[in-house]
């Protein structure tokens, strides 16, 4: 249980908790009870002093001196900050190349997000199934949501489709898009959107190579 939280948890922070959970995972599986945040800050290459600051945002417990923090309460304060614990049904706009990839990986479910529709536009799509999760025309999005209550919606589709299939899935009372598509969608104030912008992750990296082979030159 999350109890008498410190402080405010930072964006940043927000980002560092899905490696500390994985990293935690692996020490619960090796049966190791504490662990030290210089021990976390090594395995993830971090800085201590912050790696100290975040875990003092989720977890109440000071770590004790030569053990450290104990493994399992750590791990149970990050996954109940991130909602892991609990199952966020999702449906998915866009059946092509990134939806497949998508939705055929395993390790989604181990933080709480489970897709249980797709949709899409293309005929030769409709009908057809990935992963066991059948392709559903697209005009269809929002009376499955709000049936099902679905509350997170994923987007796969060109730019050009976006904002249609966005405002389909805010119809029927989606509150959370993750947004595949390189393009800004406008929402309502109470919609949350993060974006996933490939081409700019890989412009970035270009960049970052240009320099550093810039200065080896």
């Amino acid at each position: 249980m999350i109890e008498n939280v410190r402080q405010v948890v930072t964006t940043q922070a927000l980002y560092r908790m899905p490696y500390y959970i994985q990293q935690l995972r692996v020490l619960q599986e090796q049966r190791i009870e504490t662990v030290s945040a210089p021990k976390i800050a090594e395995l993830l290459n971090l800085n201590e002093v912050q790696v100290r600051k975040d875990f003092a945002a989720v977890y109440s417990a000071k770590g004790k001196p030569k053990t450290g923090f104990n493994v399992a309460e750590l791990l149970d304060s990050m996954e109940e900050l991130l909602g892991y614990n609990n199952s966020d049904e999702a449906v998915i706009v866009g059946a092509g190349s990134l939806a497949h990839a998508i939705m055929t990986h395993e390790g989604f479910q181990d933080y709480g997000l489970k897709i249980v529709a797709a949709f899409d536009t293309d005929a030769d799509r409709i009908g057809t199934d990935i992963n066991g999760i059948k392709i559903l025309a697209a005009d269809k999005i929002s009376n499955l949501c709000r049936r099902m209550k679905i509350h997170i919606g994923i987007i796969t589709v060109p730019a050009y489709r976006a904002q249609v299939v966005c405002d389909q899935l805010v119809a029927g009372g989606v509150l959370a898009i993750w947004n595949f598509a390189p393009v800004h969608l406008s929402v309502p104030d109470h919609i949350l959107v993060q974006n996933e912008n490939l081409a700019a992750s890989l412009a970035m990296l270009s960049n970052h190579l240009k320099q550093a082979l810039g200065a080896e030159a």
